[in-house]
């Protein structure tokens, strides 16, 4: 075995431990201005044919966590809906090339999820685009990072709150009845649901929202052959961290404080998702599978 694959193997070293210089991006901020560049699984996820056949539908499928699941679900065997906000369209452009690039149906659709006549839109033309729909990633998402509860404004928290859970209950309240048996619903959660930081109130309050709202929906569709279950990420490395999501000053130690000693990237986080989209997960349901480096979790 060659130094480079015991690397490999090694989730330690496995990809490298970023000291991020202070940066920042108006909203929404482009993965394309990232620095260093994240690990999407562009040049290195292989996929088994493990979603064969599925249509999946992933919201903020443009950059971070989505995009990685995007680009593994197309190299599964699925066809991907990616949608986005307008400004962020660079990033899907990109996507949707890479998910064509292995012979599959990419389309993505520019809208906010803060609007409900744009969700109920976007299930519409998913399942015109696709024949129907399969998967469900709902991960589109606000954080922004505030040092003191007088510091949120009242917009702040209307849009963190409009944009994480209304937006999940719109487009869940649409899509579901569409969803025959044999279909998943994945929600991304955050290690903020259950070990909140004091600078992120109202984005920890509603992933621990999400995570509340996922397992009772799994009770309810579960007898219908539908599985709902979430993802709870620790530090990764999006533009979602750059865009008033973490204290500029904090940025070059992101995520070394996990017991891996480093962040994680959005590639690490996509064969989760697949795991939670596919058959072979058929008994796991209201599951938050954490992908956090380490960190305790109940």
């Amino acid at each position: 075995m060659t130094n480079d694959q015991l690397s490999q193997d090694n989730p330690v070293d496995r990809h490298p431990k970023i000291t991020p210089d202070p940066q920042d991006q108006d909203f929404p901020g482009l993965d394309a201005k990232l620095d260093p560049k994240a690990d999407l699984g562009e040049t290195s996820y292989r996929g088994t044919g493990r979603l064969e056949g599925r249509r999946a539908l992933i919201t903020g499928g443009d950059s971070g966590i989505g995009a990685a699941t995007a680009i593994a679900f197309a190299r599964e065997g699925a066809d991907v809906v990616i949608t986005h906000l307008p400004d962020e369209q660079p990033d899907a452009d990109k996507i949707v090339e890479l998910i064509r690039a292995e012979g599959r149906t990419g389309v993505s659709i520019p809208g906010d999820v803060r609007d409900r006549q744009f969700n109920t839109e976007l299930v519409e033309r998913a399942i015109a685009e696709l024949g129907g729909l399969d998967v469900v990633v709902v991960n589109a998402g606000k954080q922004v990072s505030r040092p003191a509860i007088t510091d949120i404004t009242d917009e702040q928290f209307d849009e963190t709150v409009k944009t994480n859970v209304y937006g999940m209950f719109w487009l869940l309240k649409d899509v579901v009845p569409h969803l025959e048996a044999g279909a998943s619903i994945i929600l991304t959660t955050s290690i903020q649901a259950y070990s909140p930081s004091d600078h992120l109130l109202d984005y920890a309050m509603t992933k621990g929202a999400m995570n509340t709202f996922g397992k009772g929906l799994a009770k309810q569709l579960a007898p219908k052959g539908i599985r709902v279950n979430l993802v709870a990420p620790g530090p990764i490395w999006t533009p979602l961290q750059v865009v008033e999501g973490q204290p500029k000053e904090k940025l070059p130690k992101f995520g070394v404080g996990q017991p891996i000693g480093r962040a994680g990237q959005p590639v690490e986080l996509a064969p989760a998702y697949v795991f939670l989209a596919s058959a072979e997960s058929s008994y796991v349901i209201g599951e938050t599978l954490n992908v956090n480096g380490g960190v305790d979790s109940p």
